[in-house]
């Protein structure tokens, strides 16, 4: 589950992933992204586009060699649905691989984030939604972020 879903996106997180997976609009996507972040939370979660996170003081996104932003489209989402036994909805994504991840930026964080137009949109209209501790040294090796058995993210 996250650790910290941007003030920006509560409320809103189950929203784009319908969106996303309903292809509302055609081109929207959910990004992961990583992130090596020396701010705070509360100054992380304040923000409300990644390029925002970017200009945080000691915020930066990741630039190793062998890292790119990973984009998934609807069919990379599985269907939702509210769970009315437990009076919830569980948002899932499938475990992301990165191959040959160069030594350079240790990672600390990974951010899910929500874009509108993945054909042309810039940083400063993607949505941030939220943000997993993911501490990483990168080698060389391939990296896996495991995604949680019960998902991402949890509306409840």
């Amino acid at each position: 589950m996250a650790d910290l879903v941007f003030n920006i996106a509560k409320g809103r997180v189950t929203e784009f992933y319908h969106r996303v997976d309903g292809s509302d609009p055609t081109d929207a996507v959910l990004l992961v992204t990583a992130w090596v972040v020396g701010d705070t939370d509360d100054a992380v979660r304040d923000v409300d586009t990644v390029a925002a996170i970017e200009a945080l003081g000691s915020t930066a996104e990741a630039t190793n060699s062998g890292y790119a932003r990973k984009s998934l489209s609807d069919s990379d989402l599985s269907a939702w649905a509210p769970d009315d036994t437990n009076n919830r909805v569980d948002l899932d994504i499938a475990d992301q691989t990165w191959t040959g991840v160069a030594a350079g930026d240790n990672w600390t964080d990974l951010v899910i984030a929500y874009d509108l137009d993945s054909t042309g949109g810039a940083d400063s209209a993607i949505v941030p939604c939220t943000l997993h501790d993911f501490a990483l040294t990168a080698d060389g090796s391939d990296v896996t972020a495991q995604i949680a058995s019960a998902g991402f993210f949890r509306a409840s």
